[in-house]
């Protein structure tokens, strides 16, 4: 009986001791706008993480008004900034599910666009993986949607000239991957697949520089396939768009070798 008497006693001793050197919540009591005005000062200090927990725990003590609405929005930059994609894309696309009149809304767009947009800054290293076929550009598509949707449901904003030029690098750099990923198909002898990825530049972004290396593609891969008549109609569009393109090489002959090519794997 003793020793049971003993037990609950250092049990509750020590419990005491863990509830007294857990520290307490500084930010218990405070109130909306001082959770938001701390949170600010964190994130123009750049202290992220500290942000981040402050804006959390506004949402969960004031999750209705106006600075709710802001914390929300701001989460999702403090968690880009902190380098946490998943978490801040979440953020945003939960802003503009619960608020899509608001008044920030081309800002909730255009975060999300860069958002995949710096996360697409690791394309350079994709175009020289040497599996293309394994690769799928999908934060590179996310992001043209989401300026596509600045641009064009807020042509005013003063986030548009921005996402219209970061569109047109996107495009380009969509049109770049799949050249890249034909050429793969090329390279292992898979011509037909390479047809169709190349189609998908001509069709897609008739207007990328890389066009141009996509009708190359074409050409290459009928002449392999043995399909002459579309080989000359593809030639007939390079020659027309591309008069003057160094991948011609001399008067046209019906072999492989008449191209030149930078790419001395061809």
């Amino acid at each position: 009986m003793r020793r049971s008497v003993l037990a609950l006693l250092a049990a509750a001793l020590l419990a005491a001791g863990c509830a007294a050197t857990e520290p307490a919540d500084e930010t218990a009591g405070w109130t909306v706008e001082r959770h938001y005005g701390e949170a600010r000062d964190a994130m123009k200090s750049r202290d992220w993480q500290k942000a981040i927990q402050l804006l959390e725990k506004l949402e969960a003590r004031f999750p209705y008004g106006r600075y709710a609405q802001q914390a929300q929005l701001d989460l999702g930059y403090a968690h880009f900034k902190h380098d946490e994609r998943a978490a801040a894309i979440a953020s945003v696309d939960r802003f503009i599910k619960l608020y899509p009149n608001h008044e920030a809304l081309d800002y909730a767009y255009y975060l999300k666009g860069l958002i995949n947009f710096t996360e697409d800054q690791g394309l350079l290293a994709v175009l020289s993986d040497p599996d293309m076929s394994e690769r799928d550009p999908r934060s590179t598509r996310e992001a043209y949607a989401a300026f596509r949707e600045v641009v064009t449901r807020f042509p005013t904003s003063k986030y548009a000239e921005d996402s219209a030029a970061r569109m047109r690098y996107l495009v380009n750099a969509l049109a770049r991957h799949e050249v890249h990923v034909a050429r793969y198909y090329m390279k292992r002898g898979a011509h037909l697949a390479a047809v169709n990825r190349a189609q998908q530049v001509v069709q897609n972004y008739p207007d990328a520089p890389a066009t141009e290396e996509a009708l190359f593609v074409m050409i290459k891969a009928y002449e392999a396939l043995g399909i002459k008549d579309l080989r000359d109609d593809a030639e007939r569009v390079m020659r027309h768009n591309f008069p003057d393109s160094p991948y011609f090489k001399g008067p046209v002959r019906r072999d492989v070798a008449w191209w030149r090519v930078w790419d001395p794997d061809w």
